[in-house]
């Protein structure tokens, strides 16, 4: 028993609830997806300039900060992107949230980055496309800005190579905030409370640049958090290391193991018996699914042709478009699978409104087309198959950090 226990004992350790990284040199080490990183200034209503003030002047808010990644993420701590040029602390974070929801960084103060990804939609949005300035539409989905910590290039053609880039983006885009960078950081000098919170964290005070630190900074904060599907994995690792007839007398013989055994029992109520057959399949070659939804975020980072939109005449290149190889035609970056139940609708194009229409395209091999990614196959899954498989991506769904939409310099 005892070294049984301790091969378990290895597995139930994965239930500590974070794996530190970037901790080294650094004042404290937070967990990211804490409410408290990304609750804002305590207070109700806007911002005034006398509370900002008290915010800067505690210098805890200005030291960098060690993250640590929630259980679930946590084996993904090696993909962290952006911490050595781009520091996080307190005051980053909580500059870069009021920047998210303030529309005045658009032309016309009617545009914010939420209004394409907000939190209420599962920091994406219900729309097929993005709208922006004077209700104009691009012809993409709004991709998620969570877990972005654990991503390099972004947008779904990877054409922004960091988040710090990509934040800024949207602002002098004519469709959606259609503003130029200058204006917006003519505008952002002229409002107090931002001048003061610019010049404190920042050497050169606002800028663009800064902007878009401020930005990535926030949405490096937003994770997702344990979904049933984390601990049903170490539910699974204590019972295929105790047979059923031993772990009864688990509890007695090792109280403190049986304890996380039965917490992660527990916590892993969501996963039921058709999102268990849905992770065999998931994980199988019967799936395929892990041929690019891999790794703890469920997802490659690279860029797929799956058919999606192909058939149209004149098609979204996607990557094509960035490196102009004839082998990314059509091909788009993959999606975590993470909280993907609340945020439909799906695929580069927004053209499937319910997980049930992603599993059928996936089934039937995707549209051909010239350049149909290889991992693209017909797969043999029966209507129950299908089922299961809807089941398993709902139970990967986890918690937010709450986060304040308002609160907004005056």
């Amino acid at each position: 028993m005892k070294s049984t226990r301790f091969v378990v004992a290895i597995a139930a350790a994965s239930l500590t609830l974070a794996s530190s990284l970037f901790a080294a040199e650094k004042s404290e080490t937070v967990i990211l997806g804490d409410s408290a990183l990304t609750a804002g200034i305590p207070g109700e209503g806007p911002l005034k300039l006398e509370e900002i003030n008290q915010w800067l002047a505690e210098p805890k808010n200005h030291q960098p900060l060690g993250v640590e990644l929630p259980f679930g993420l946590n084996a993904a701590a090696g993909q962290i992107t952006g911490l050595d040029v781009n520091p996080m602390t307190r005051a980053k974070i909580e500059l870069g949230r009021q920047l998210y929801f303030d529309p005045r960084l658009s032309s016309d103060d009617s545009i914010s980055c939420a209004s394409c990804h907000h939190p209420d939609f599962g920091w994406a949005f219900e729309s097929q496309f993005g709208i922006g300035v004077d209700g104009q539409e691009g012809n993409r989905n709004s991709p998620v800005s969570f877990n972005r910590i654990l991503s390099g290039p972004q947008f779904w053609d990877g054409r922004a190579a960091t988040l710090e880039e990509q934040a800024v983006g949207p602002i002098a885009n004519p469709i959606e905030m259609a503003n130029t960078h200058e204006l917006a950081v003519d505008r952002l000098k002229k409002i107090p409370g931002y001048k003061v919170q610019f010049d404190k964290i920042f050497d050169d005070g606002v800028n663009i640049d800064n902007v878009g630190q401020a930005l990535a900074t926030f949405e490096r904060a937003i994770v997702t958090g344990p979904a049933p599907y984390d601990y049903y994995e170490v539910v699974r690792s204590f019972e295929k290391q105790f047979p059923a007839d031993e772990l009864e007398y688990l509890e007695e013989d090792d109280p403190e193991l049986f304890a996380k055994y039965a917490e992660a029992q527990k916590n892993a109520a969501g996963m039921s018996e058709s999102a268990r057959r849905g992770r065999e399949i998931f994980f199988s070659e019967k799936g395929n699914c892990t041929a690019c939804h891999a790794g703890a975020n469920f997802t490659d980072e690279l860029y797929h042709n799956l058919g999606v939109g192909m058939d149209a005449e004149e098609p979204d290149l996607g990557r094509h478009a960035v490196t102009k190889q004839d082998k990314d035609r059509g091909a788009f970056k993959t999606p975590t699978i993470r909280n993907i139940t609340q945020t439909a609708p799906y695929m580069h194009d927004g053209s499937q409104a319910t997980l049930e229409e992603v599993v059928e395209w996936y089934a039937k091999g995707g549209h051909p087309n010239p350049h149909l990614s290889d991992k693209m196959k017909k797969l043999n899954l029966t209507q129950q198959d299908k089922k299961d498989l809807v089941n398993f991506m709902k139970a990967c769904t986890g918690d937010f950090p709450k986060i304040e939409p308002g609160r907004l310099p005056e």
